[in-house]
């Protein structure tokens, strides 16, 4: 009988749990974009032309090198993740967005939340101007071997 009712109250906890964790993901997905792979902030549309724009390449190497470099490096993490074949899995206005918009990226971007996991180190916002992060996105399309 005193099995049982261990027994009992076991699944009853579980249950509980079940529903609590149920609703709990629930609310956080209230918050959550629809991950369209665009990202959160301003950048809802980039033009990227056929080629790389060699001069805008070249300042997002500079603005690379000046802001970003002690967190990312192209073969290997660092604070953040490494940074090769970034074009390559992400759209231009998804990467614009998190440089230009890191913390509400990583509030309610399902792929920015899980790099924050990941990486357990809240990017910080660098002050670029959106030109600027599309510059930055240019060099990034120049290493990765864009045509």
């Amino acid at each position: 009988m005193m099995n049982r009712m261990k027994i009992g109250t076991a699944l009853v906890t579980a249950l509980f749990l079940a529903v609590a964790l149920a609703a709990c993901k629930k609310q956080s997905g209230d918050n959550a974009s629809n991950d369209s792979g665009t990202g959160i902030g301003p950048v809802s549309s980039v033009q990227i032309a056929a080629g790389i724009d060699e001069g805008m390449a070249k300042k997002g190497a500079d603005l690379f090198e000046a802001k970003c470099s002690a967190c990312h490096k192209w073969e290997e993490k660092v604070v953040g993740p490494a940074l090769q074949g970034v074009t390559t899995r992400r759209k231009p206005e998804w990467i614009m967005n998190m440089i230009l918009n890191p913390v509400e990226m990583t509030q309610k971007d399902p792929t920015a939340q899980k790099l924050l996991e990941e990486h357990l180190t809240q990017m910080t916002f660098q002050n670029v101007t959106q030109e600027e992060a599309r510059m930055i996105l240019e060099h990034f399309r120049k290493k990765d071997g864009a045509k």
